[in-house]
């Protein structure tokens, strides 16, 4: 095996995911160590943590783990850009990209959804702070009660 095997911590600051997160993603088939050290630490490539990157890019879009793990096996599947075409008969390709197209919309849809949810949490964030702003820009009374 080429290449530099890293520990699971090393790929928890690469990816963001805490170690707990990485260790469900092996236990539910979504990624999996190559190797393990002699001490039976786990063992990642940089294939791996690019796996466990794209599949926190996809956490925020709300894919299930199974719309994980199949989007995972399409794009293993086909061809890096530019590269080769697959040695598939043309429709086993055709139906591979037609799979990806529907992640391609749905993660599209996804994203027209978080920036609308985002357009009103930034409308709520300005209200609060036109609130404030004419508090602050008031005189304040103090009641003889408080005194």
């Amino acid at each position: 095996m080429g290449g530099r095997l890293m520990q699971i911590g090393e790929v928890s600051e690469r990816t963001g995911l805490s170690l707990r997160t990485i260790r469900h993603y092996e236990d539910v088939g979504v990624v999996a160590p190559s190797e393990r050290s002699m001490g039976g630490f786990r063992l990642y490539t940089e294939a791996e943590v690019r796996r466990l990157a794209l599949v926190r890019r996809m956490r925020p879009l709300g894919f299930c783990l199974e719309d994980v793990r199949a989007l995972l096996d399409v794009l293993e599947q086909l061809p890096d850009a530019g590269g080769p075409l697959p040695e598939t008969d043309e429709q086993a390709y055709e139906e591979l990209v037609t799979r990806l197209r529907k992640y391609w919309v749905q993660a599209d849809a996804r994203c027209e959804d978080l920036r609308r949810e985002l357009g009103a949490a930034e409308e709520f964030a300005r209200s609060l702070h036109g609130h404030l702003a004419q508090l602050l820009d008031a005189p304040v009374v103090v009641s003889k009660a408080a005194r």
